[in-house]
């Protein structure tokens, strides 16, 4: 038996034990699951496009996305008289760093454990767009806020920003929190449903299904030939911030993407429990947590937790179906 190695077999043994076990310009791919934490990839076992993706959304850039190419810039942006004044759409999470922190943060170069200090809560947001793309275009270019995720009807999750970013998007807790915007219509009063009947129809077979309006274009959902369905078929009714309202809900796709993205988020950041907002009686608190409460809580939590004028992620929102299954994942 020859018990000699050959020469390639030799040089990749070399490499091992040297630590250079890749060759320079060795392409090392994602699987497509990971979203970005401080410049490191971390795995949700669901689909994510990042920014840096080939049909990705990009928050870092300046120009408006949707806008024809040639009156995108920034300066054109600004003769197109804009509500926003500021090209960059996003900041630093300074509020809870030292002077010396942010002088060592403030060019990008977070550390991860002090990423994991400063985040605790996650922000649960409908988008009242229906589709990805179009919450992306009225966040990034017609109101100059952001997103971390965004997560489409066909459970595709869309990351904007690396998480090391304060997004706006939940005023006081831009600072302290992960952001997603879930593409739903929202939620409205019982004798103002007009919104509702021109996203949501019954097919043939009597099934309730997502018919995105022409006027949007190309939806550009990643599932080809996806047809969506809430996961319960007829509205559903609860009271938010003392209004009575009704919604139709997530797609079953979207639960199973966010409820992976909630366990991982749990696994990186330890400090956002995995709850939401209770009140006395022990169940989900219907309105916004006293600024004393808001202050100290950590979790996941909807908009209308942190602002009296937001009613998302609404009455349809199942939070035991995604915190129970977060759960189980972590378990």
């Amino acid at each position: 038996m020859n018990n000699f190695l050959s020469p390639a077999a030799a040089l990749v043994l070399v490499l091992v034990l040297t630590g250079c076990a890749h060759r320079p310009g060795t392409l090392a791919k994602r699987t497509g699951d990971e979203i970005v934490v401080a410049g490191q990839l971390f795995h949700t076992g669901t689909k994510v496009v990042t920014w840096m993706d080939p049909g990705g959304y990009d928050a870092y850039r300046t120009e408006r996305r949707f806008a024809p190419y040639e009156q995108s810039s920034w300066a054109k942006t600004q003769e197109a008289k804009v509500d926003y004044k500021d090209p960059a759409r996003y900041g630093l999470r300074f509020a809870r760093l030292s002077p010396q922190e942010i002088e060592r943060f403030r060019g990008g170069g977070w550390d991860l454990p002090t990423l994991q200090r400063v985040v605790d809560q996650f922000v649960i947001h409908y988008d009242v767009c229906g589709i990805a793309k179009q919450c992306f275009n009225i966040l990034h270019d017609h109101r100059g806020l952001s997103v971390h995720f965004m997560l489409d009807l066909d459970g595709t999750i869309y990351q904007t920003l690396d998480l090391k970013e304060r997004a706006y998007h939940a005023t006081t807790s831009n600072h302290r929190s992960v952001g997603i915007e879930i593409a739903n219509m929202g939620a409205y009063g019982p004798n103002d449903t007009k919104t509702l009947e021109q996203w949501y129809a019954r097919n043939a077979k009597g099934e309730t299904i997502i018919t995105v309006p022409e006027k949007l274009g190309d939806p550009l959902i990643r599932t080809i030939g996806f047809v969506g369905k809430p996961a319960r078929p007829d509205t559903v009714r609860g009271v938010i911030q003392g209004q009575d309202l009704v919604q139709y809900d997530l797609t079953p796709e979207q639960y199973a993407a966010l409820i992976k993205l909630t366990a991982a988020l749990h696994k990186i950041f330890p400090k956002i429990k995995l709850d939401y907002p209770r009140g006395a009686d022990g169940k989900l608190l219907p309105q916004k947590l006293p600024d004393d409460q808001l202050t100290t809580y950590e979790g996941v939590l909807g908009h209308y937790h942190i602002q009296t004028n937001k009613t998302d992620p609404g009455p349809a929102f199942d939070w035991d179906k995604v915190l129970d299954g977060a759960r189980k994942l972590v378990r």
